[in-house]
């Protein structure tokens, strides 16, 4: 295998916690001795190493083989080389694209010492290797799987141990009460069972100097990454409070298996039923009792109410339909009782205003009787529309809809989607023979046909759309609809929930802007403002015209 030209090469090593239990034959210092011995023995200039130690082969998202990449593309080394392919990695697809795609089309040579395989030349068996590499992958996870399923039917907690807890010294797989954190869960369950909120247990924790769980991990216990340090929290909060409440594992019991990855090559977890949790009880010493941990959960949430079900609440019809203007988040009620006035003071606000959130909204309110009223007004107006006036009305968004969408535009993207929908069948049928001819790799070719199944499906869809009656066509049925609807009411008194959803799609409201300038003004101010409500129908949309209606009591 030696090479032709002056190479200068970069030496990948990688081994994972289960291959380093195994013995020192694949260890990163023997690895290392390998492709040093073979630099020397065929003129090899070796520029770097790059060493992922602790990484799963089926894993590419490595940070030192992201790393080589990078440097790769700088013009670092015109050759990697690895002890085997297993090295590079053992997923069969992402090895392969590497190995024999990646490497070849940037220019680099790649070789795997101990499985003879070099880019510069056939590699015949490659397909193989890679095949029983991923093998490999597939059989360890099985055999890990089975290790903990026998591990959890015996009791053994074979996870982080919860807050409370540490690994019993005599016996890695039982957990001991840590003498640190085991009297702060005490604490928070009697203080649950005296019936304190989670707030409040969480507050006084935070007064106290408590350090939380995350935290005490990153500090005292577990080694982290400084990205992961960086997440833990310094503060108690109410959810951490509640979690530790619910947790079984205080009774002395284990519950394991509750997620469990989505696949062999995914990260992602999924939940597995409450059924097929692995329950072990009296595994480890308690640190509550049961009466204390079942008053406690008496408790848990005793605080919650559901304050619609009472009659001096606020109550707003705009919910779900009202939102802010600027960011677009709902608006919710807000306000105050001043002399028993409470609808003088009666406001509708953006949720997102808070300091504690990034970007926060400013000053987008509207007095929730002015939002009525204009709305009321706004769909009496509509109501009162005269037959002749409906049909103006109708005529005049057709005319727009058949100026925003030029009929020969249509007909020119159609033609464009259809011709490279039949482009894509040829090309597609080319791969395929070029396949059969032993000119393409599996990989490739499914990659390849991948992309374009994935851009025919978009020009499908967009074909449907174009083939759809046309704009014109469809806002005249939809004014047809909406003023059908209308002609069930004359005139509107009162504003309520119904037929506010009957009619109203979305109301967006904007900022106050005030006369000379501004949003923001001192409280109570008599200054002018214009304040733009924007009212979207169903079926019909904003209405022109009125668009951009004015709110607040002296408008600019």
């Amino acid at each position: 295998m030696r090479t032709g030209r002056c190479s200068l090469g970069f030496a990948y090593l990688r081994l994972s916690n289960e291959e380093a239990q195994g013995g020192e034959s694949s260890s990163i210092t023997n690895q290392r001795m390998m492709v040093q011995t073979y630099c020397r023995q065929n003129g090899i200039t070796l520029v770097r190493e790059f060493v992922d130690d602790g990484w799963s082969g089926g894993n590419f998202n490595r940070p030192a083989f992201q790393d080589m990449l990078r440097q790769l593309e700088q013009g670092g080394a015109n050759l990697v080389i690895t002890k085997d392919l297993s090295r590079l990695g053992r997923d069969m697809r992402e090895a392969s694209y590497y190995a024999e795609q990646f490497f070849p089309e940037h220019g680099i040579q790649y070789i795997a010492i101990a499985d003879n395989f070099d880019t510069e030349h056939d590699n015949i068996m490659a397909p193989f290797l890679f095949a029983m590499n991923e093998v490999y992958l597939r059989d360890g996870s099985r055999k890990v799987k089975d290790v903990l399923k026998s591990k959890r039917e015996n009791g053994q907690y074979c996870a982080c141990p919860p807050y409370g807890y540490r690994k019993d010294r005599e016996n890695k797989h039982r957990l001991a009460p840590d003498e640190a954190t085991a009297p702060v869960v005490e604490r928070i369950f009697q203080r649950a069972a005296a019936g304190d909120s989670s707030r409040k247990i969480a507050l006084d924790l935070n007064a106290d100097g408590v350090i939380p769980p995350l935290k005490y991990r990153v500090l005292y216990r577990d080694e982290f990454s400084e990205e992961g340090a960086a997440r833990a929290s310094d503060l108690w909060n109410y959810t951490t409070v509640k979690r530790i409440l619910k947790n079984p594992v205080y009774l002395g019991h284990t519950l394991l298996g509750k997620s469990r990855k989505a696949s062999v090559k995914s990260k992602k977890k999924v939940a597995v039923p409450r059924e097929d949790w692995a329950v072990t009880k009296d595994t480890h010493p308690p640190l509550v009792g049961l009466a204390l941990f079942r008053q406690a959960q008496k408790n848990l949430g005793r605080g919650g109410r559901d304050y619609r079900a009472f009659g001096q609440v606020r109550k707003s019809i705009f919910s779900g339909v009202a939102v802010c203007g600027k960011c677009g988040h709902a608006l919710c009620s807000c306000g105050t009782v001043y002399k028993g006035e409470r609808e003088k003071y009666w406001y509708l606000s953006c949720t997102h205003q808070r300091r504690d959130i990034a970007a926060p909204c400013e000053g987008v309110r509207i007095r929730y009787a002015d939002l009525v009223e204009l709305v009321r007004q706004d769909l009496n107006t509509l109501l009162a529309l005269s037959d002749e006036e409906v049909k103006a009305l109708a005529q005049e968004a057709v005319r727009r809809a058949g100026s925003r969408e030029n009929t020969r535009s249509r007909e020119l993207k159609k033609e464009r989607a259809e011709a490279r929908l039949s482009a894509i069948d040829r090309i597609i049928t080319k791969l395929y023979a070029d396949y059969a001819a032993g000119k393409l790799a599996d990989d490739r070719l499914a990659r390849m046909v991948a992309d374009l199944e994935r851009e025919s499906a978009g020009l499908k869809a967009l074909l449907e759309e174009l083939r759809a009656p046309n704009p014109a066509r469809q806002t005249a049925d939809s004014y047809a609809r909406f003023f059908e609807m209308a002609r069930e009411f004359t005139h509107l008194e009162t504003l309520d929930r119904d037929t506010l959803v009957a009619f109203v799609d979305r109301i967006e409201i904007g900022p106050k802007v005030y006369e000379g300038g501004g949003q923001k003004i001192p409280a109570r101010s008599s200054r002018p403002y214009r304040q733009d409500v924007r009212i979207f129908y169903k079926f019909i949309g904003e209405l022109g015209e009125n668009a951009g209606r004015s709110s607040g009591g002296k408008p600019a």
